[in-house]
This record gives structure tokens, sequence and C-alpha cells, in this order.
């Protein structure tokens, strides 16, 4: 209950100042009895925040033993389940399936495979020791907590055993050392190893001693190659089958061509859009995955190459398809084309095709039925005196 703080002098406002002056020892007997109620009313409230911590604590531990009840519920339950009598090697396949449909993981606690290791000590156990989860790893340098972030990638790259690894780097200025001090001891084990230089940064140390090594992707966003870098490539191993040079680059092709052992090994090359030649290559396959976006790449692309020994041209999903450009690559390469190979989304003329034999008199051209007109060609094919090739659908 409220008291009843109401006295004759709180009433404002109060003008006859003569009678407060007569009155003094009343109000200093006011301001102790208020002082006195103030100490109880404090002492009341001690009390009662007393009393409603140990509620919070008493409400702490109810929800403690709640979720304890729970989890040790579930667990037995789990025990009765199909799932939880999986054998090992089963559950260990399961768990590779839970993957990102991406070569190279980020190492994110939401995401397989380190999601699979918070469910319960089982799976951490069994996703632990499945080494086919632990392969692939995005790893980006932060200089800010590399001790911590070394030890977590170390720990994963462990976990992978004795598989070939596939690596994503991300590397800025002055981070090579730190990278090649974490790979060192997994060096002989990377097959495919992508590096994504941001600053301008030497490289050398990342492809030294890499004897496993089948795919090298690098990429950049400025104009970074020097000869050194192509020193570096020409050391790798002859295991090395796929290149990539992805961004703009000054790299000095012809050189590599010349000294380069591993050149002549390669099966995949995928370069910037700089003047090249290559004499063995005899079947090139283009097919665009973004049309949007890449569709003005192509004819650039046809005035970059020179290929003198190329039998087989296919080309899927280009529009608009670069028929002069086309036309170029094929005076400058004067290669012995057999087939030429028209698939989906890929629109030409009769008129065009026909120049295209007229160029190369050995060519065979392969068209998708739903996209060409076999009567059409063959007038054309007649007109211009080739009427001995065949038009294959």
């Amino acid at each position: 209950m409220i008291p009843d703080l109401e006295t004759p002098f709180s009433r404002f406002p109060n003008t006859d100042h003569s009678a407060i002056e007569r009155k003094d020892q009343s109000i200093s007997a006011v301001i102790t009895e208020r002082q006195q109620q103030l100490n109880a009313v404090l002492q009341d409230v001690s009390g009662l925040e007393s009393v409603m911590d140990k509620i919070k604590g008493l409400h702490r531990q109810l929800l403690e033993e709640k979720d304890k009840i729970i989890q040790s519920m579930n667990l037995h339950k789990g025990l009765v389940s199909a799932l939880w009598r999986f054998p090992s090697e089963l559950l260990s396949y399961i768990f590779v399936h839970c993957l990102p449909e991406t070569e190279h993981l980020l190492p994110a606690s939401k995401l397989a495979p380190m999601l699979l290791t918070r469910i319960c000590r089982r799976w951490r156990e069994v996703a632990a020791r499945t080494s086919d989860l632990w392969c692939g790893v995005i790893v980006d340098v932060d200089d800010e907590d590399w001790q911590q972030a070394a030890f977590c990638y170390d720990s994963w790259l462990k976990r992978s055993q004795d598989r070939p690894l596939s690596l994503a780097l991300r590397c800025f200025e002055d981070d090579a050392t730190n990278l090649r001090t974490l790979l060192q001891p997994y060096m002989n084990r990377i097959s495919s190893l992508q590096i994504v230089f941001v600053d301008p940064v030497t490289p050398e140390l990342l492809l030294d001693d890499l004897p496993a090594l089948q795919e090298l992707t690098i990429s950049t966003s400025y104009h970074m190659w020097r000869p050194t870098i192509a020193q570096s490539i020409s050391r790798l191993p002859f295991t090395l089958r796929s290149l990539k040079v992805v961004g703009p680059s000054a790299f000095d092709f012809d050189r590599l061509s010349s000294f380069n052992p591993v050149w002549a090994h390669l099966t995949h090359v995928e370069i910037a859009l700089e003047p090249f030649a290559h004499t063995n290559l005899q079947s090139l396959r283009i097919s665009n995955a973004s049309p949007l976006r890449m569709a003005s790449l192509f004819p650039d692309l046809f005035n970059a190459l020179t290929l003198p020994n190329l039998r087989v041209l296919e080309a899927r999903y280009i529009r608009p398809w670069p028929h002069e450009e086309l036309k170029a690559f094929l005076v400058r390469s004067g290669c012995p084309l057999e087939s030429l190979i028209f698939g989906t989304r890929v629109m030409t003329t009769n008129e065009q095709r026909a120049e295209y034999i007229i160029l190369v008199p050995s060519l065979e051209v392969v068209v998708d039925y739903m996209r060409g007109d076999y009567f059409g060609y063959r007038r054309l094919a007649q007109q211009y005196g080739i009427g001995r090739r065949r038009h294959v659908l």
C-alpha cells in the first residue's frame, strides 16, 4: 500500500512564508519520517530483487533440465530408429552426397561437412573419418587471425588422410609464404589447384613442388604475368592435363610453348583472349553456359586462335553466330577441318554453311535437323559444285 504523503506544506503554490518559518520543526519531522519510509522501501526492494534473482536462477535451472531431458529422450529414440543402426560405411556414403555441388567447399558451420559434425557424437566421429568429405576446400587468407585460421585449415586437411586434394586459394599481397607453410605437408597430394591473386603478388612459392598436380587455374584481375611465372609452370610435372588462365594477362605463350615440356601434355587449355597458336590441337568444343553475358566474347575468341591441325569443331548455345570471324579463323589456320558441328541454339544459314565448305573442301557440316534446312542446303551445295559433300542430320 502506498502511504498518504500529503502534508500542509506540500500544497503549491504556498505563499504563506511566515507560516513555514514558524513551523520549521514540523517540516524537519516530515523529512525525517520520509527518510525512514524511504529506507524501509529500499530494504523491501532489495529483498524482492533477491527473491527475483533466486526465481530467475531456478527458471534457468529448469530450462537446462528440460533441454537435457529432451536430449536424452531424442538419444534413446534414435537408439530404436533404423538410422542409428546404419553401418558406418553407409552413413559415410550418405554424408558424401550431402556435400554442396561444388568442387571447393567453404568451411562454414552451417554447411556440410562441418554441419555433419555438430549433430551428435556418432555423426561427428563418422564424418571425421570419412576422408572424401575433406578433399576440397577454399583457403581464404586472413592476416588478422591467421594462426587460428591455419589451425582450422590444417585440421580440415588432416581429415582428408591420403586422398588427392582440390584446393582454391585466395591470395592477397605477401600471403604466399603463409600459404606455403600451411600447405607444405600436403603438396604431394594436390591434384587440382585454383589460385586467385587479388593483389600483385609473386606466386612462385605456390607453383613449386606439386608432383601430383593435374589441373591448374590461375585467376587475376590485373596484368601480373612475368617470365618467372612461365618458368614455374614449365617446371610442373607431366601429370598436368588442364591449364586455365582467367583475367587480363600479358602472358608470353610463344615463349612458353618453345621451352615448356608440359605444354605438349596438356589436353584442356582455357586462357585469356590473347593471340596464340596450338599446333597439336585437333578437336575443339565451344559451349556457352551464360548466353547473355558471354555471347560477345566468341568473335574475339576466333580472332585470337590459330589451330593449324584442327579437325573437329563443335559449337553449342552461341547466339549470335560469329560467321565472319569463323571464316577468318579457317583461312588463317589453314587447318584440314573435317567436321563442323552446329548443336543446340546455333543459328546459321544455308549460305553461311556453303561458304565454309568452299573455304575447306574436306569439310563435312553437321547440323541439328530441327535447326537446319536440308533441302536448301542441298540446293546450294549443287550450285557451288560441292554436291559430293554429305550433309549429316
